[in-house]
């Protein structure tokens, strides 16, 4: 669908002699033409925060918004502000579909500028960019239920019938390899229009494990959600398209200038409160690809896993493929808080906050002492006196393979408890 876009807007470029830009109504930016200028003013700075983060924002669209561009049927011409970074000119050419806005294409303005004529037949292009913009929100929107009933159906006839409503919903497609991408935490509903994506839903956030484990209720783990979206994949050697959709919908991510992070015309969409194990802004998760639909529920705990492990540990996020979070592959499937074995507890109440630190570090670095007092930043000393105090909190030997296993297992589980 990306290269559809592309290819109508180089048309546009190429009817209009000036470079094109296409976003979505939310001001998302979804393809745009090549510059070739040599003009500096060529690019202001809103034309080049559009390009380079795939955004404009919240002030930028209210400014163009005044210009009455979302009721307007033919092109619309916005006079320069250089006090509002637009120091050229534009034309905008609404995109809709059966009177409804789908996005805009905008153009720099300039002497002479464009005819009539060349101005009609851009419009009409638009109009061939809105029926794919309603056509690709229709198909995802469309699919919400069935695709949410594969999510969250048990075993048996009940996944059997879920599976095979989406299969039929989903044509041919349902043929092609997918991958499941879940954004956490996430309230309100389901975006109208997701770019690339097959099908999206809110759903529930599991406690513990997945559908089988019977962890699931109503709302998910404390009243908390997330939105599941299936990326259809050319083939199953790259995720890179489902990796680009969930960068663009997590807040100040490419194209997101009004994703769950602030709000702003976003249909209430926002970040829920965070429930355990996924503090602060959302995050997201990314599933290995699945050629067989009935395998979206097993990619759904997959990529909710992902998501758990980039919020517990920044550095595998803000977009965490599940291929690629090691040990928390199998952390995420634990059934109880790590908090609750004998030998954790002590540790990992808040008195011990900065010996647990230690230890994780230690046993991060394979129980090498040197590497553990670099990274801390303290005299190797200092660390041993620290791990003996570790030892009698916890009972546990650190010259043991067994008991170091135990006490890491609980240090990188209790992130994902928050």
């Amino acid at each position: 669908m990306k290269g559809d876009y592309q290819d109508l807007v180089d048309e546009i470029s190429a009817l209009l002699g000036a470079p094109a830009t296409l976003e979505n109504r939310d001001f998302r930016l979804i393809a745009f033409g090549a510059h070739d200028s040599d003009d500096d003013a060529a690019m202001d700075p809103v034309r080049t925060r559009s390009i380079l983060t795939r955004q404009s924002t919240a002030a930028v669209r209210s400014w163009f918004e005044g210009f009455g561009i979302a009721r307007a049927t033919g092109p619309v011409r916005i006079p320069a502000a250089p006090e509002a970074g637009v120091f050229r000119g534009r034309i905008c050419l609404p995109v809709r579909y059966r009177g409804i806005v789908q996005g805009y294409v905008w153009l720099l303005d300039q002497e002479p500028g464009p005819g009539p004529q060349a101005l009609a037949a851009a419009m009409e292009v638009a109009q061939r960019i809105g029926v794919l913009l309603a056509e690709e929100a229709k198909a995802g929107a469309d699919l919400s239920r069935e695709f949410l009933a594969v999510l969250t159906a048990g075993r048996g006839w009940q996944q059997d019938m879920a599976v095979a409503a989406l299969r039929a919903a989903l044509g041919a497609g349902g043929e092609d390899a997918h991958a499941v991408v879940c954004l956490a935490p996430w309230s309100g509903e389901a975006p109208p229009s997701v770019p690339g994506a097959a099908a999206v839903c809110v759903a529930p956030w599991w406690a513990r494990g997945g559908p089988e484990s019977g962890a699931a209720h109503e709302g998910g783990r404390g009243g908390a959600r997330a939105l599941a979206v299936l990326v259809r994949l050319r083939s199953t050697d790259t995720l890179t398209p489902a990796v680009n959709v969930a960068s663009r919908l997590l807040p100040g991510g490419p194209g997101n200038g009004s994703g769950p992070g602030n709000g702003s015309g976003s249909g209430g969409r926002g970040p829920a409160g965070a429930p355990a194990g996924v503090p602060g802004p959302p995050v997201a998760g990314v599933a290995d690809p699945v050629r067989a639909l009935a395998d979206l529920s097993t990619a759904w705990r997959q990529a909710t896993a992902a998501a758990r492990a980039a919020a517990a540990q920044p550095r595998l996020g803000p977009v965490a493929e599940w291929s690629g979070i090691g040990p928390y592959r199998m952390l995420a499937d634990l059934a109880s808080d790590p908090a609750h074995d004998p030998a954790a507890r002590a540790l990992l109440g808040p008195a011990h906050r900065e010996l647990a630190r230690t230890v994780e570090v230690f046993l991060d670095r394979a129980g090498q002492a040197g590497r553990a007092a670099a990274a801390l930043g303290i005299h190797r000393q200092t660390l041993y006196y620290r791990l003996a105090r570790v030892e009698q909190l916890t009972g546990l030997d650190l010259d043991e393979g067994e008991d170091r296993l135990l006490l890491h297992m609980a240090l990188k589980a209790a992130r994902l408890h928050g």
